[in-house]
């Protein structure tokens, strides 16, 4: 099979390759792939960010399908069923553990850069009829991160969300806060984006490099109270806005780092205000099978900015490693 490996902590280190065919092992499911997304995760794996990549790797997390061939003891599922592939295969449901995440597609496992990957059976969510390949490759870690958050603040409607960037957590979170009916404040560097985040329901739009003190306009716009629930995605250069942005009893679900992880923060607003701070690397197969259900009964189509052919898998990172251009995710398909 053909496929894109990682021979090194390096953006100039992908190679097309030709691998033996992967055989479904006992309780596994052979899957084609045909499409995927690319996270932050990735980037972090490449240039060596994110710890417990060996090389040469197939990378990628997050990808789309269909059934090829199904190992022995598997039964629900059938050859052409198109299906989502979690991200980490080994946690099925709860709390999080270490036993559980220790295998991760696109770092300790296989991923999907690759025309065929065998994978457990109960690591896979059925793929949403209204939505194509390449929509469903943008499912596991984006969807599920972003369901977790507006769940983690138990969003209802007249609860206030803010979001920080377009990225795929974010727009995502913006989907599904619309659907549980809450308000959204989105804040972009970009008007064009805002304009497009307007499109798709967000009520508020901050541009942040007009106004660089967001959380006084967030604090405005609220009356005072501020939100229930930001969605933390920047790091380390806005986490004390967000802090202060937030009303009391409200929720700060923290995912991102792409200003680093290392922050000074006034725990003051934290203690007074009785704020959550909620970290989050993904879900489980549950968490992404719940995301799934919400997506599919509410009819949400997830946001594609672009479509690299696997060929051009290096420009693609390129194009995420850049930051702030794209409005939603960034697709290979194979």
């Amino acid at each position: 099979m053909h496929a894109i490996q990682l021979t090194a902590h390096s953006l100039s280190a992908f190679q097309s390759t030709e691998l033996p065919d992967p055989r479904a092992g006992y309780g596994e499911v052979l899957v084609r792939m045909r499409a995927a997304t690319l996270n932050y995760a990735d980037v972090a794996v490449a240039t060596g960010a994110f710890p417990g990549a060996s090389f040469p790797m197939v990378p990628v997390a997050d990808g789309a399908g269909e059934v090829a061939a199904l190992g022995t003891g598997v039964s629900g599922w059938a050859v052409g069923d198109r299906v989502v592939p979690h991200f980490m295969p080994g946690w099925q449901d709860g709390p999080m553990t270490p036993r559980k995440v220790i295998g991760m597609r696109g770092i300790s496992l296989p991923g999907s850069l690759a025309d065929y990957v065998a994978v457990p059976a109960h690591s896979l969510v059925a793929l949403p009829a209204h939505l194509d390949f390449v929509q469903g490759a943008a499912l596991p870690i984006a969807a599920t991160t972003a369901w977790n958050a507006v769940r983690s603040a138990s969003l209802r409607p007249g609860s206030v969300v803010l979001l920080l960037g377009t990225g795929g957590v974010s727009i995502f979170a913006l989907q599904f806060a619309k659907a549980s009916g809450a308000t959204v404040i989105l804040a972009s560097s970009s008007d064009q984006k805002l304009e497009r985040a307007r499109q798709l329901g967000a009520d508020h739009l901050i541009n942040y490099r007009a106004i660089p003190a967001w959380d006084a306009e967030v604090l405005k716009l609220t009356d005072g109270r501020g939100v229930d629930l930001v969605v933390e995605t920047v790091g380390g250069a806005t986490i004390a806005r967000s802090l202060n942005a937030t009303a009391m009893g409200g929720t700060v679900f923290t995912v991102g780092f792409l200003t680093g992880t290392a922050a000074s923060v006034d725990l003051l607003p934290v203690i007074v205000k009785g704020l959550r701070i909620v970290g989050n690397s993904t879900g489980s197969v549950a968490d992404l099978a719940q995301a799934t259900r919400a997506i599919a009964t509410h009819r949400i189509v997830p946001v594609i900015d672009r479509i690299f052919g696997i060929a051009d898998t290096s420009a693609a990172y390129t194009e995420l490693i850049a930051g702030g251009r794209h409005f939603g995710k960034l697709a290979i398909v194979h």
